[in-house]
């Protein structure tokens, strides 16, 4: 119910304003009364009234002076003002407050009402339309981190210049400019197998993280969905950048490690002076992102500590077998690659995995035979895993020279280490596109039989599907691309077009037949999304026809 709040100095006229009109019949509140704008200031403040009719002409603050000091302070609130006076100047300053109406004495309840319902009925459309906008925010958060994810991948890849990739930060509500940048990325995950028993703790955990990050303008969290995630570190001065780095770094971690049940590994880039820049930063940041499969997870690798540690094993690089460090050689590592690795990291993956070997030690043309034929039989067993004949795969090593070839020397060898893990990843991949393109499939095929139900949602298909909201989310615009909510909305939409033009049935009745019980949002939406109101839609279809 709305409230109004009522400021004359008259005693008669206020009371017969008070106690002649039936307020509350009419669905409005009267909240407080007072006789002049210094009282009724202090008593506004506490009601904070919808609507506030008051006298021009008051001692001690007028009803100008009081408007003034309410927009400032209440700036929703609707005024309604009362004058004896017809003189243009108290009209025109009026308008420039922000008064709704100026009503000439004497006025009548009846006419006083007409007036107050007027502004109330404002006031509810106004209501309306923010709570629509702010539903349609809710529902295209989709929308805007997939916006924030392509920008992510533009920054990485020069593909845009530096004036479209401000732009479009600016229109994210991003600003993205600083004297220092660095990118760090991180992924978390389930300790246990069973990842779906915990997914909901992760969603809980990334939401909180989310949130924390929105209140920071010098750290930028990207989601990228089944990448992970990548953090935007900035700063004005040096100084600035690493209190925000280790802030950002000391977060994560105390918030992650607070889940017994959740570990998580992280890759900390090269800090750059230009945005330009920043497909350094990440380059570097996912060389020791690649380090996840090496070493132990639940910390952050700095890439400044590779460095070093590959800088101190050149320096004692003494070609001999003495020099491996046999306790690294782990087939569970390689695996552990090919199941999750990324065709990105393999030229990191093998680099640093030979490099925590011993480099020296792949100096030695028998180690390196040792390493590849090692390597190539895990591949093999990989594959075969995954349904795939390997005769062509085994073929590979019979033939003696090509094999001479290969451990000619250690370049050689390490480019045909990369390019076995690539065509592995790729075979991973493809088999994976299947499983995707048909859980898509699924995806679409539950929206086609439920898109009329309110409660459909990213949540409720996945809980149907039997896959995580994060997985669907990411595999449903790998597939198709768009997201699931503007593949929802715009098919929504064009159900909704087709009861429109094919039907007689009102505005109303189709919002509940395509999945939104509030008629006010569906028009909201479809206006939003087809730049035309329901009626103005079927209107024109009308006319079409009847030409």
């Amino acid at each position: 119910m709305l409230k109004v709040f009522l400021v004359e100095d008259e005693v008669v006229i206020r009371e017969g304003i008070k106690n002649n009109i039936d307020w509350q019949g009419n669905g409005i509140e009267f909240c407080g009364e007072a006789s002049d704008g210094e009282l009724a200031f202090p008593l506004i403040q506490k009601e904070r009234p919808d609507i506030i009719i008051t006298d021009i002409r008051m001692p001690f603050m007028d009803g100008l002076e009081l408007a003034r000091m309410v927009k400032k302070e209440l700036p929703k609130v609707k005024i309604i003002i009362l004058s004896g006076h017809e003189e243009f100047e108290y009209a025109k300053e009026a308008i420039k407050i922000g008064v709704a109406e100026y009503l000439l004495k004497p006025i009548n309840g009846e006419e006083l009402l007409e007036a107050v319902l007027k502004v109330a009925g404002q006031i509810m459309k106004e209501q309306e339309e923010l709570e629509d906008i702010e539903k349609f925010r809710s529902e295209m958060k989709e929308n805007i981190a997939d916006a924030k994810r392509s920008l992510f991948q533009d920054m990485i890849s020069t593909s845009r210049s530096l004036s479209d990739v401000l732009e479009r930060g600016r229109s994210l509500g991003l600003e993205l400019g600083a004297s220092y940048y660095n990118i760090i990325i991180f992924r978390v995950k389930q300790k246990k197998k069973d990842e779906e028993a915990y997914s909901t703790k992760i969603i809980n955990l990334m939401n909180e993280i989310t949130h924390w990050f929105e209140k920071k303008t010098h750290m930028i969290l990207f989601d990228r969905n089944i990448d992970g995630y990548a953090v935007l570190v900035m700063g004005s001065s040096l100084e600035e950048f690493q209190a925000n780095q280790t802030e950002c770094l000391t977060y994560i971690e105390d918030k992650i490690q607070q889940e017994q049940t959740i570990s998580y590994f992280g890759g900390i880039g090269e800090v750059v002076q230009r945005l330009r820049e920043l497909p350094h930063s990440f380059e570097e940041a996912s060389r020791a992102f690649a380090y996840r499969f090496i070493i132990e997870n639940d910390c952050f690798m700095n890439c400044a500590n590779l460095a070093s540690t590959v800088s101190e094993l050149k320096e004692g690089d003494e070609a001999g077998l003495d020099t491996i460090n046999v306790s690294n050689l782990d087939k569970s590592k390689i695996l552990k690659f090919l199941k999750n690795g990324d065709k990105e990291d393999v030229a990191y993956f093998v680099e640093e995995y030979i490099n925590s070997l011993g480099a020296a030690g792949f100096e030695s043309i028998m180690f390196r035979q040792y390493l590849m034929m090692d390597m190539h039989f895990t591949v093999i067993a990989f594959e075969e895993e995954l349904g795939y004949e390997t005769e062509e795969l085994r073929s590979k090593f019979n033939d003696t020279k090509k094999i001479a070839a290969i451990l000619g020397d250690p370049v050689t060898t390490q480019k045909a280490l990369k390019d076995l893990f690539e065509e592995a990843i790729e075979r991973r991949e493809k088999v994976a596109t299947k499983k995707y393109s048909a859980l898509v499939d699924d995806a679409k095929a539950y929206i086609d039989a439920n898109y009329s139900n309110e409660d459909l949602s990213l949540n409720t298909v996945a809980a149907n599907i039997n896959i995580s909201p994060s997985h669907l989310s990411a595999v449903f615009s790998q597939e198709t691309g768009q997201t699931f909510i503007k593949y929802l909305t715009d098919y929504r939409m064009s159900k909704a077009k087709e009861l429109l033009k094919c039907t007689n049935k009102r505005s109303s009745e189709v919002s509940l037949e395509v999945g939104y019980k509030d008629p006010h949002y569906f028009s909201y939406l479809f206006k939003k999304t087809q730049k035309l109101t329901p009626s103005q839609y079927r209107n024109n279809n009308q006319v079409l026809e009847e030409n």
